[in-house]
């Protein structure tokens, strides 16, 4: 049973008494379709499955599967051939009832609005079950970063921030790094705002380089929160964590730093990958080794060691191991291939991984899946430390933001932890009972203007 003190998920809005034994919560219904590719359609359904759980006021739940605002800019950028482009961009508002919104910019080629919205909502979610005075938001563009210039690269960053300059701020939205935009990125978008309002703006953006209001530990917060989580859980499973075969998909930012924690504490990661495929050996990965020449040539296909087996990213999921960690994109792990997984636990790094439909099938087959919203928590967290850093232009060290760090995610996991035990449902529900029930709660207090 939770303690009082523990006990943090207010059930607000019921309409009548639901037990575990009542209703089987992926079974679809005519007012909720299981949806398989559309991101914000996955979004939508994951409320309408906690909603239906929660017993949760149709109100209120028509209201979370709105977003507050989409805005879709077209950029202009004069290549240095001389040549014009016209890029298509996006920054969604999921909801600000709780603060100011907080989400990540991505560059990528396959950016969309959907994927935005649905970004965005998750960001909510994460926000409201880590408690942070935040809201959820996301923004991306439609480009290949890898094809622009450096110049043409800085001139794409500062026009989109150009238009969407009226809906980002200190108080209103504060963009981080995302899907192939890092610090540099970060300091143009700051550097651009700051500009337009005649002053320096630290607190526009989080992931900044240190010397310009950044924060030690952001670039490795994602990463560094999913090992503190993963070790609360081993605690409360009684596992070894050095005895476990650990599967990684992503070699980004995230996957990197997450593959290495595991490494230099003497776990075996058995194979990563990236976006072009992975490596796998059953004795183990020298992660370091991998670690340079990612750094050096990108890409894991090219590397050649006698013991080490190239593999694809969909193979790569179904190896047997004891933890996996998916730490790429969205929609891995679908009912096409949830019931060839063959791992205990999976660890979700990236954001949406995991279909409903595949949740389903991995929950019948007893594996524990810790949900991104808690998983990956560790970059937002550290983005919140950073921005009252800048608010108050003073700076904490490293020691104090691991510190600060894993106390807030062992305290959440433990709260999602003993709900999960106490409701019968799995963390996931668990956690989302969480931080719908901290919404809503918000949303009657506020009221609905006017």
């Amino acid at each position: 049973m939770l303690k009082k003190k523990e006990k943090e998920a207010e059930f607000v809005y019921k309409k009548v008494p639901v037990s575990p034994d009542e209703i089987d919560i992926f079974k679809p219904t005519k007012e909720r379709v299981l949806v398989k590719s559309n991101s914000f359609e996955m979004a939508k359904n994951q409320i309408d499955i906690v909603a239906e759980k929660m017993g949760l006021n149709e109100n209120i739940t028509k209201y979370l599967k709105k977003v507050e605002r989409s805005l879709i800019v077209s950029i202009p950028i004069k290549m240095d051939d001389g040549n014009l482009e016209i890029f298509e961009g996006y920054r969604v508002h999921h909801s600000t009832v709780r603060g100011p919104g907080k989400g990540g910019l991505r560059f990528a080629p396959n950016v969309n609005l959907n994927e935005i919205k649905a970004l965005a909502t998750w960001m909510t979610w994460k926000c409201s079950l880590l408690n942070l005075p935040l809201g959820g938001a996301k923004g991306g563009i439609c480009v290949d970063p890898t094809k622009l210039s450096k110049g043409e690269l800085e001139r794409l960053t500062r026009r989109y921030t150009a238009e969407i300059i009226n809906i980002i701020g200190p108080d209103i939205d504060i963009p981080a790094p995302d899907i192939n935009t890092n610090a540099q990125i970060m300091a143009w978008i700051m550097d651009t705002y700051s500009m337009n309002k005649g002053r320096a703006v630290p607190g526009v953006v989080t992931g900044k380089p240190i010397e310009i209001g950044g924060s030690v530990g952001r670039e490795s917060a994602t990463g560094m929160g999913l090992f503190y989580i993963l070790e609360a859980l081993c605690k409360k499973l009684n596992l070894n964590l050095k005895s476990s075969r650990v599967v990684i998909q992503g070699f980004g930012n995230v996957g990197g730093t997450i593959a290495d924690i595991l490494y230099e504490k003497g776990v075996k990661i058995i194979a990563i990958s990236d976006i072009k495929g992975g490596l796998h050996a059953k004795e183990g990965l020298n992660v370091k080794e991998l670690l340079k020449w990612r750094n050096k040539f990108r890409f894991l296909k090219e590397f050649n060691k006698n013991n080490y087996k190239f593999i694809s990213n969909e193979d790569l999921l179904t190896l047997d191991c004891d933890i996996l960690i998916p730490a790429a994109i969205e929609n891995q792990i679908t009912h096409s291939n949830a019931n060839n997984l063959n791992c205990k636990i999976i660890l979700e790094g990236a954001n949406g991984p995991t279909t409903p439909e595949a949740d389903e099938i991995l929950n019948e087959k007893g594996v524990i899946i810790v949900p991104d919203i808690l998983a990956n928590g560790g970059g937002v967290c550290v983005s919140y430390f950073e921005y009252i850093q800048d608010i108050h232009s003073y700076f904490w060290t490293l020691d104090r933001i691991n510190q600060e760090l894993k106390k807030i995610l062992v305290t959440t996991f433990d709260n999602v932890y003993y709900l999960s035990k106490e409701k019968n449902v799995s963390l996931r529900i668990a956690a989302y009972m969480i931080a719908i029930s901290r919404l809503a709660k918000a949303i009657e207090l506020r009221g609905i203007f006017p």
